[in-house]
């Protein structure tokens, strides 16, 4: 993976940046620490760093070619998982190629599809290809939003970056926050509105979108969304087609010129990315390498309830040991997380999901001091349907966000200045209903089918959302390749049309990908119940970050007191009760947390309130 950046703009030699754009290219260094590139004309700067998986010498960016008297020049931050394929198809229409980079094979495939090209490719992107002499600029971003693409409009310049700090380094761009900001992080946070960058005139663009930038103007479409189709197959046939989707987009994202490792949680998804990988590894004579994480003294503190039903620690083993891997168990620490904070903030230019931020971020640090390239069990859920809110049907069946029934909640901490001619429920369910409309349905779907193809939809617009920041974040910030197989487009269009009544398969959630790898990972993974990512029970951690959210609460100078409401907060810190945030991953002391990472952000970044 890498980072890319870049400024247009015709109205300014770029040759003559070279501060600016130096300052915007070192800022996200820790995405692409092996290798660094620019290209520079007079409109247009392109900064590249990257980190090398494949074909290291001959993938190096940005990279140029030449065809019928244009130039061509690409900054792209992803993994293609059809390269052989595509580059096949280039061969046979005459192209030639120097290497084995999916880099190259990307920039052929603009040259001889132009925009069109992104509809063949199958992979996680975000990239950016400049044209002389048309002096126009190509984006494209991934179908399902695992790389990120922010963006700038600043007078007739287009600035764009991996991350928001990437903007953030050049002068045009200020860390500003309006109220749109301030709502979106109390009402919509740690998630965001599709498109939004959160930072007042800010953009992102969303998954499956592609555009071009000249000196007309900015122009974006979409290319890509899931819809739906009549299904025909057979059970049988649907769950064979199942399993070779999912086992060959694992087998095709474990392809890597450094090494590669696993997460390994003991659930579902990541016993089935273990168990086809070790397969994978003994076939070229190597070992699987793993990794769980762990909270000191969880077995002491860790409580069984409705969405959490046991822990980890009781299955890693298990699976470990049918394995045989090498396996390596990271246990963080209380003060590790508290700490993490504010780091994870670092990485992710927001406050985010708190503690389930910072215990990924130090996961992957130790993760990365074995291995580069990790697979991880990501989206799953949410295209086979394992969450508690596909399989509650009050939950299911009720208008807005499931993971967020908490507006009431949450405008009770904001200050009345930025409610004021605000309906906060009306500020949620607009844009829950605007998903909801747009969310493809068959006109034979009977109600509960109807709805199911809304929940993906939500959940792959939203709450997925959320979860592909926080890996990509985390796991970059110490140069780790994360890769999603679940993520894989051809695994999401084929389950959207998939009727709900074989999605749950033994009304087991997940029924359908649990038949489909029978035979896989052992019968004690492929039947458990589902359990969220782990977080800390230890009340260790709710003293420590009360602590320090009292601290900041005594200082009449802290910037979170002008946006929120001190009494509120006084009223979270003696609430006993454990009060949802953000679903079952942020309870009453990740919002303690989450309130200390808000401030922190206005802190670190002098985010000036507007």
């Amino acid at each position: 993976m890498c980072s890319i950046a870049g400024v247009i703009d015709f109205a300014h030699d770029m040759r003559e940046e070279g501060a600016v754009l130096d300052a915007m290219h070192k800022s996200m260094t820790h995405r692409g620490p092996d290798q660094s590139g620019t290209y520079f004309s007079p409109s247009a700067a392109l900064l590249h760093n990257r980190l090398c998986v494949i074909d290291i010498e001959n993938g190096r960016q940005p990279m140029t070619a030449r065809q019928d008297g244009n130039t061509y020049t690409l900054v792209y931050n992803g993994e293609l998982y059809n390269t052989d394929e595509l580059r096949t198809q280039l061969m046979a229409a005459g192209h030639r190629f120097t290497g084995h980079s999916d880099t190259e094979v990307l920039l052929r495939a603009y040259i001889q599809w132009g925009g069109a090209c992104v509809e063949k490719l199958n992979g996680i992107f975000a990239f950016a290809i400049y044209e002389e002499p048309a002096q126009r600029l190509f984006i494209a971003r991934d179908r399902m939003g695992v790389k990120p693409f922010f963006y700038a409009l600043r007078g007739g310049a287009f600035l764009f970056a991996s991350e928001l700090k990437g903007l953030l380094a050049h002068p045009l761009v200020k860390p500003q926050a309006d109220r749109d900001s301030v709502l979106e992080l109390l009402l919509i946070g740690p998630g965001r509105t599709p498109g939004c960058g959160v930072f007042r005139d800010i953009a992102e663009l969303p998954p499956g979108c592609r555009g071009w930038f000249d000196r007309n103007g900015l122009k974006t479409e979409k290319y890509w969304s899931l819809q739906a189709h009549t299904h025909h197959d057979s059970l049988d046939t649907t769950i064979d087609t199942v399993r070779y989707l999912v086992t060959d987009a694992i087998q095709r994202q474990l392809v890597s010129d450094v090494p590669v490792g696993t997460f390994l949680s003991g659930g579902l998804d990541s016993g089935i990315i273990c168990s086809i990988a070790n397969r994978y590894m003994a076939d070229r004579g190597r070992r699987l390498t793993a990794f769980s994480v762990d909270y000191r003294d969880s077995k002491k503190y860790f409580h069984s309830g409705k969405f959490q039903p046991n822990s980890d620690t009781d299955y890693i083993p298990l699976l470990r040991d049918w394995l045989g891997c090498e396996h390596h168990l990271v246990i963080l620490d209380t003060d590790e997380l508290v700490e993490g904070l504010f780091e994870a903030v670092d990485a992710r230019d927001l406050p985010g999901m708190a503690d389930v931020d910072s215990s990924l971020l130090q996961f992957c640090k130790r993760i990365k001091e074995h291995v580069t390239v990790t697979p991880s069990g990501e989206c799953a859920d949410e295209i086979f349907g394992g969450y508690p809110w596909y399989r509650d049907e009050q939950i299911r069946m009720a208008e807005g966000f499931p993971w967020a029934q908490s507006t009431q909640y949450r405008a009770g901490f904001l200050r009345e200045e930025y409610l004021r001619g605000v309906d906060p429920r009306e500020y949620v369910m607009a844009r829950y209903r605007a998903t909801v409309a747009d969310a493809s349905t068959l006109p034979g779907d009977d109600l509960t089918d109807r709805r199911m193809r809304e929940m993906m939809r939500l959940n792959t617009d939203w709450f997925m959302q959320t979860l592909l920041d926080r890996k990509d974040r985390m796991s970059m910030y110490s140069a780790l390749e994360v890769r999603v197989p679940f993520c894989d487009h051809r695994i999401a269009e084929y389950l959207y049309s998939i009727p709900w009544e074989w999605k749950n398969y033994r009304h087991y959630e997940k029924g359908l990908l649990r038949a489909a790898m029978k035979d896989i990972p052992p019968e004690e993974i492929l039947w458990r119940k589902k359990s969220p990512y782990p977080k800390t029970h230890n009340p260790a951690y709710m003293s420590a970050v009360s602590a320090r959210l009292r601290a900041v609460m005594e200082n009449s100078a802290s910037p979170l007191l002008r946006i929120v409401k001190k009494e509120a907060l006084e009223a979270l810190l003696n609430d006993d009760k454990a009060q949802p945030w953000y679903g079952q991953l942020m309870t009453t002391p990740q919002t303690v947390a989450y309130m200390l990472q808000i401030n922190y952000w206005l802190e670190k970044y002098k985010v000036e309130l507007v």
